[in-house]
């Protein structure tokens, strides 16, 4: 089964998902007139202005904090540690590319979702990939085919992956019995997931940002005291990424490639750009300023930080430590964990351990709500099928928590390319739409005045959208 499995991840990687993921991060960047560059400059003013909470959904803050709290996980430690061991130092350049390109995805499918949502009974706001394939192209059998998939993903297959990180890094530490971490952090998720999406939502808009601060500044301490490698750490992950150090012993193609593929696949694991997850909370939110641009703006800044920063954090404790990574193939967690040891002393593994456990146990609480989001799509989001959900997450916490890491990740990264794939066929069938979208916010930016979108000025637009989402834009 495990070279079964290989064998279809490498199709799907080697063949299709590369070439896709650039194509579309590369088209967007183009069609939305360079939003992601356009933009970074402004994107603490973006953050701060997420701030603002609107009546009717959550402030772009909080679902960027749910995103985070989704995106920062095993893929930021075990990932970016299996990328360096399977695709050398150059994995984490390309993890690098694939979030710049990757931003211009994130920025088209969460605007597509605040563009397309739609209220529920309760009065908030849901939407995602599933509803703009059925609002905007008029599918909704690709939109039910897309939720089959992440609820395969994010109620079975990714919480697997949290869970066994988090119950390898607990034994590598403390010699925690794998059954008592998935029996104790199952709990932990139960707990949490029988709250509201409200509630939720505060904790996370705490919770994610120091997670996130405590595992950067640990980095950055342990850069600055070993700065003087810096240069040279830089200078081996870019010549990696082209094969410049393997020129001599003629391999350049194949280790290009191995470092591009891994690259990728554990970025995308991580900041999920294009993977069509993310969409599923952002539309959730009351965007301020009332623009779909604007909520897609504010999901680009998660991207930016999962990747561009944490994963580097992650990225420097490993190639810092000078510990050979080819002795592990796929306990990524491990490696880390020893990485981490050699550079601060023995605490360091406890350390990464309790990191590992806070971003696996917000990842799975975030996974749940995903796939909660997409019960209501199939119109399955009844008091039974929640329940049910929730007993199937309980169960696989405990399962993943036992199982072989190389089947868990083969498993993730299979299903993560079947929901990329959907989700990027219908990203470029609306990519007139989210050219309109990017083009109707910039040239309100332009004339200085605060961006709102009105649907009448989009008659085609306007008929395909949820009666109430967007028909009376906000005034001054």
């Amino acid at each position: 089964m495990p070279d079964f499995l290989s064998f279809i991840g490498e199709i799907l990687w080697g063949s299709v998902m590369i070439y896709l993921l650039l194509g579309c991060g590369v088209w967007f960047t183009w069609r939305t007139g360079y939003v992601q560059f356009r933009y970074i400059r402004k994107f603490w003013r973006s953050l701060l202005g997420s701030l603002t909470p609107q009546a009717g959904g959550l402030t772009s803050f909080q679902v960027l904090c749910v995103s985070l709290a989704a995106r920062v996980g095993s893929g930021n430690l075990a990932g970016v540690a299996i990328a360096i061991t399977v695709g050398g130092p150059g994995a984490v350049f390309w993890m690098w590319v694939s979030a710049f390109v990757g931003m211009a995805s994130s920025f088209a499918e969460s605007s597509l979702a605040q563009l397309y949502k739609e209220k529920d009974t309760n009065g908030h706001f849901r939407g995602g990939p599933a509803w703009y394939m059925a609002r905007g192209l008029g599918m909704r059998w690709m939109g039910v085919v897309f939720s089959v998939f992440l609820l395969l993903a994010y109620g079975l297959i990714f919480n697997t992956v949290q869970a066994n990180s988090m119950a390898r890094a607990l034994e590598f530490a403390f010699d925690t019995p794998k059954l008592l971490s998935g029996i104790v952090g199952g709990l932990v998720i139960l707990v949490l997931i029988t709250r509201s999406l409200r509630q939720l939502a505060r904790v996370m808009q705490w919770l994610a940002p120091v997670m996130a601060l405590l595992w950067v500044c640990a980095s950055l301490l342990i850069s600055l005291w070993h700065i003087v490698e810096i240069p040279a750490i830089i200078e081996m992950i870019i010549r990696s990424a082209f094969g410049w150090q393997e020129a001599g012993a003629g391999a350049v193609g194949y280790t290009v490639s191995q470092a591009l593929t891994n690259g990728f696949q554990r970025g995308m694991f991580s900041n999920e750009a294009g993977m069509g997850s993310t969409p599923n909370i952002a539309a959730a939110a009351a965007s301020w300023p009332p623009h779909p641009a604007a909520q897609g703006i504010v999901q680009m800044i998660g991207v930016f930080i999962d990747t561009i920063i944490i994963c580097t954090a992650s990225a420097m404790v490993v190639l810092l430590s000078g510990h050979d990574t080819e002795i592990v193939t796929h306990s990524g967690i491990h490696l880390i964990q020893q990485s981490m040891s050699v550079l601060v002393g023995s605490w360091g593994a406890g350390f990464v351990a309790f990191i590992m456990t806070l971003f696996a146990l917000t990842s799975i609480t975030a996974n749940y709500l995903y796939a909660k989001n997409n019960l209501a799509f199939l119109n399955l989001h009844n008091r039974v099928s929640i329940w049910i959900l929730r007993m199937i997450t309980l169960a696989m916490v405990l399962v993943g928590s036992l199982l072989s890491l190389p089947v868990v990740w083969q498993l993730a990264d299979i299903i993560m390319a079947l929901m990329a794939i959907t989700n990027l066929t219908a990203l470029l069938l609306l990519s007139p739409v989210v050219r309109i979208i990017a083009r109707d916010y910039l040239r309100q930016r332009k004339l200085g005045v605060r961006p709102v979108f009105n649907a009448r000025y989009y008659p085609d637009i306007e008929q395909q959208l949820a009666p109430g989402a967007w028909d009376e834009p906000p005034r001054e």
